[in-house]
């Protein structure tokens, strides 16, 4: 289909030029007391992982600003609340345990991006302090950060994302109900069901 294809490195560094010096020098190995505000400040992320075939996914995470634990300038813990089960990051991590995670504070333009190691711990005193309504997660994806560094704001920008005048209408939105049950059809599930199922479990099984 595509005829003219980027292949090589060199190929692409000569099409787009290098790296200020400034871009060059931002990335740090670990959280300083920036990064630490940053994500203190943060209610949102979303994690890339991929499995030991190359094969991607991108899962987003959040709760209330300061939801991550901080251990340690080289370690950052994730809880993970109840979801769909699909357990997609959790397989790749197995197999695969690089990550990347980007940090979002609503109304800031820039973001936060580190890279690590993933693995899923299971202990109890950290567990514990990550506890929300008395509930305390199953599990929690540890990071051990290899890279930090701050994105600049050019996609914001470009979409006005937080420009709330650019939002379209709620009744023009996307339904998730009639998605799911067009995509699920062997369940046989109606638009209305799907519905109240959503509505259940967003009321009923967030922590």
């Amino acid at each position: 289909m595509f005829k003219k294809i980027i292949k090589t490195q060199d190929e692409l560094s000569g099409f787009f030029g290098a790296p200020s010096e400034l871009v060059k020098n931002k990335v740090i190995d670990y959280l300083d007391s920036h990064c630490l505000d940053f994500i203190s400040r943060s209610p949102f992320l979303v994690i890339s992982t991929s499995d030991k075939y190359g094969n991607c996914d991108v899962s987003p995470r959040g709760d209330h600003p300061g939801f991550i634990k901080v251990i340690d300038e080289k370690t950052l813990l994730i809880p993970e609340r109840p979801g769909n089960k699909r357990m997609d990051s959790f397989y790749n991590i197995i197999s695969n345990p690089h990550a990347g995670l980007l940090f979002v504070i609503p109304g800031l333009q820039e973001t936060l991006r580190i890279n690590g190691k993933a693995s899923l711990i299971q202990d109890e005193e950290f567990l514990e302090e990550m506890s929300v309504n008395g509930k305390k997660p199953l599990i929690a994806i540890a990071i051990e950060v290899e890279e930090c560094f701050i994105h600049c704001a050019k996609a914001f920008k470009r979409s006005e994302l937080w420009q709330p005048s650019t939002w379209p209408p709620a009744e023009s939105l996307p339904s998730a109900a009639k998605i799911l049950s067009a995509h699920a059809k062997t369940t046989n599930l109606t638009v209305e069901e799907v519905e109240e199922r959503l509505k259940e479990s967003y009321s009923q099984r967030l922590y």
